[in-house]
């Protein structure tokens, strides 16, 4: 895949080369459609809600939704959960599934867990557990997510954050051992990047989905060792309006993209080949037939194993 090194300021300046235009919420480009985008791909949606309790709906590529269920609830204290991370799920014996995540209660994060039963709306009795991280997760933390990648003879751990400092924006990355979070390290240039998601993970990386304010969409590949971040323009404007963004594996190599927008509740589907650059095909799948609350924070559920490929 061909990418632009460009320096990392250049998503700040908003120095954007002329591409191809996308509206959204609107008429898709006549492109044709990625590989993968058929109606059997979907995204299980979560979220945390100002109670503490966790939701789950199912969104498919129709564009489609399930009835919202409401529930484990009382997880969390009132108020005090955001920046949830993708949970992870492994079905359990004889029914239910452990769910597996982070989430920030107020400015201190937590690894969480929790098996449900089999109505997947109620939790096992004594399994809830919560184990602090750390402090000083606070307002300027825009997004959080822990990816977890393993092949044969291989895995790794990292978690990232944007930070809107006050001068500049971070992207920072931890790596999670055994014994915590170690090799701290942060990435400036992303100050105007309003929100991102996880779209792929590799042996030596992984890579967002970001959109600025001004509207921009860009793909930032971010090692997970030594080197910088490579910025690649994917669109020019248009992706101003969502506050949110869920991605999920389609297909292969493809990626069923959700945008919510918080100030309408509504939310948007997109089908998205493998990234690569201006030349990404990206086919709008329609509105949302649901309401997304304001006030709730998202994330998704996975299967344990599952590899991001879209990136």
């Amino acid at each position: 895949m061909k990418k632009n090194r460009r320096a990392l300021g250049a998503i700040a300046t908003g120095a954007l080369a002329a591409g191809t235009l996308m509206t959204v919420g609107g008429t898709a480009p006549a492109t044709a459609a990625p590989a993968g985008t058929a109606a059997a791909c979907s995204l299980r949606l979560g979220s945390v809600t100002p109670g503490g309790d966790h939701t789950l709906q199912t969104i498919t590529a129709a564009p489609s939704a399930s009835v919202r269920r409401l529930g484990p609830m009382n997880l969390y204290p009132d108020g005090q959960a955001h920046l949830p991370t993708s949970v992870r799920t492994e079905l359990v014996v004889p029914a239910g599934e452990q769910r597996t995540g982070l989430v920030a209660l107020g400015a201190r994060m937590y690894g969480t867990s929790y098996i449900t039963d089999g109505t997947g709306t109620s939790v096992v009795p004594g399994t809830v557990k919560q184990t602090l991280v750390g402090g000083g997760w606070d307002e300027l933390h825009k997004y959080v997510e822990l990816s977890r990648y393993s092949v044969a003879g291989f895995s790794r751990s990292n978690v990232y954050s944007l930070i809107n400092q006050f001068t500049d924006g971070l992207i920072a990355r931890w790596t999670v051992t055994p014994s915590g979070w170690k090799y701290y390290t942060t990435f400036g240039g992303f100050g105007s990047v309003k929100t991102m998601t996880l779209i792929g993970q590799g042996r030596a990386y992984d890579t967002f989905l970001a959109t600025t304010n001004g509207g921009a969409l860009y793909t930032v590949q971010v090692p997970t060792g030594s080197g910088k971040p490579v910025v690649t323009k994917i669109r020019t404007s248009t992706w101003q309006s969502f506050e949110t963004l869920i991605a999920e594996k389609c297909g292969n190599y493809g990626t069923l993209l959700l945008g919510i927008d918080k100030d309408t509740g509504a939310g948007y589907l997109y089908a998205v080949s493998h990234a690569n650059g201006a030349a990404t095909v990206i086919k709008g799948l329609g509105k949302v037939p649901t309401t997304f609350p304001a006030a709730d924070s998202y994330f998704r559920y996975y299967t344990a194993g599952t590899q991001l490929t879209g990136a």
